[in-house]
């Protein structure tokens, strides 16, 4: 087969890496890739936002199967693009991809199916909401509506935190028209889980569960970022709370979708808090995560093209996917001042010498220049220590971390170091 991948972070690299796995993967092109893709397949340099160009591709090149990455082309109706001129393509559709793309569609559809998750209000203008706003208990939640690449949710621990989050998105757009509606939310207390599931309309195969680690500093300090690492298995995490969460929260989701019109094929991401009162849903994103796929991946035995394939013939209930069973810990490499402005172009070292050690090095924001591998993003590389345990894995992640240099390079030094605690 020949295969597209859409995106270039690192998501897209360990996608790559997984369908690479199979014999029946004869050639995998990515658009637009990044310098770490290019190792492993044809780096195409279309945006993921030209459609046309996309599926003229796929139809010059001959593609058998396209594998959408990211969330924006998705809201954006990037399969609707492909199925029209008969093109197979894995990922939701785009009006099951508003689970993603609006938070206020997302929330009205677990309220109105009586799917667990925090109390809310949604607002469209700005002084009803900074009068609701005010009347509310700290620590508080606002969320941009629509899509802001990870960093429209503000966690906010006082009310003058809250007001200017709430300024930001709605008065000053810095979220662009993501912020024209707000959520404003309970906040949760809790552990933080990500389940993804490969979702066909009311089928539904969840894959190990991983948590995240979304601030930028250690200990959970400073503003959200797109994540700063994850790990998997969660050991401090009852199997006995994994299953609720998929049968009271993931389940329950992909029928709701059904019957609301808008069947969901692809992945489906739910994010969710473990509270005294059991799993609730934060969020749902209807793609991969990122940087999750870089330790489930590592941990699929099934072949990722199997599971697929499985989906779009409509057998996905009847493919048995296993795991293997080991610990991975991915640590986010960034650049300075990420999620705020960053430099780009500085080199980057030590790569050989991390993969030497092991370690899985997955590229998110790299180029190439003058034949150097160089930074090109905020987050720049995912590297994944892989082991018996978590804290085998950790160690692993972290010795190869140790090796790898460019200016200004910054990582959260506490990644997974829940999970031992939890134990």
């Amino acid at each position: 087969m020949r295969i597209l991948v859409i995106g270039g972070g690192g998501r897209e690299h360990a996608v790559v890496w997984a369908l690479k796995k199979s014999e029946k993967v004869k050639e995998v092109f990515c658009a637009p890739g990044n310098a770490g893709i290019a190792q492993l397949a044809e780096c195409v340099p279309i945006a993921v936002n030209k459609f046309d160009e996309l599926v003229q591709f796929a139809k010059d090149a001959a593609i058998d199967l396209v594998f959408v990455g990211p969330d924006d082309p998705l809201a954006e109706g990037i399969v609707d693009a492909f199925e029209a001129h008969q093109i197979p393509v894995y990922g939701p559709n785009k009006a099951a991809a508003e689970i993603e793309g609006s938070k206020i569609f997302m929330k009205n559809l677990l309220k109105k199916y009586n799917i667990p998750t925090a109390k809310y209000e949604t607002f469209t203008d700005y002084e009803k909401a900074s009068a609701y706003l005010r009347e509310q208990a700290i620590p508080i939640v606002i969320k941009a509506d629509g899509l802001a690449a990870g960093k429209g949710v503000t966690v906010a621990y006082s009310m003058e935190e809250a007001e200017r989050a709430l300024r930001e998105a709605m008065v000053d757009k810095v979220f662009g028209e993501a912020g024209n509606q707000i959520v404003i939310e309970e906040f949760l207390e809790g552990q933080e889980m990500s389940i993804l599931a490969f979702v066909d309309g009311e089928t539904v195969r969840a894959m190990v569960p991983a948590q995240d680690h979304k601030p930028v500093y250690d200990n959970d300090k400073g503003p959200n970022t797109g994540g700063m690492g994850t790990y998997t298995p969660l050991p401090h995490i009852p199997q006995s709370i994994v299953d609720e969460s998929i049968t009271n929260i993931i389940i329950p989701t992909a029928k709701a979708m059904v019957s609301e019109g808008r069947p969901f094929r692809g992945v489906l991401f739910a994010g969710l808090m473990i509270t005294k009162d059991g799993p609730k849903t934060i969020e749902f994103n209807a793609r991969m995560g990122d940087p999750e796929t870089q330790v489930v991946l590592p941990r699929l035995e099934t072949e990722l093209i199997d599971i697929v394939l499985a989906s779009l013939n409509g057998r996905l209930d009847q493919l048995d996917i296993v795991w293997k069973d080991e610990a991975a810990v991915c640590v986010i490499v960034a650049s300075e001042g990420y999620p705020a402005s960053y430099p780009k172009g500085r080199v980057i070292s030590g790569l050989e010498a991390a993969e030497a050690q092991g370690a899985l090095v997955f590229h998110a924001g790299t180029a190439e220049k003058d034949g150097s591998i160089v930074t090109n993003g905020g987050r720049v590389l995912g590297v994944v220590g892989r082991g018996r345990d978590i804290a085998e894995a950790r160690a692993r992640a972290y010795e190869a971390v140790s090796v790898i240099h460019f200016d200004g390079m910054h990582s959260r030094t506490d990644i997974a170091a829940k999970a031992l605690k939890g134990l």
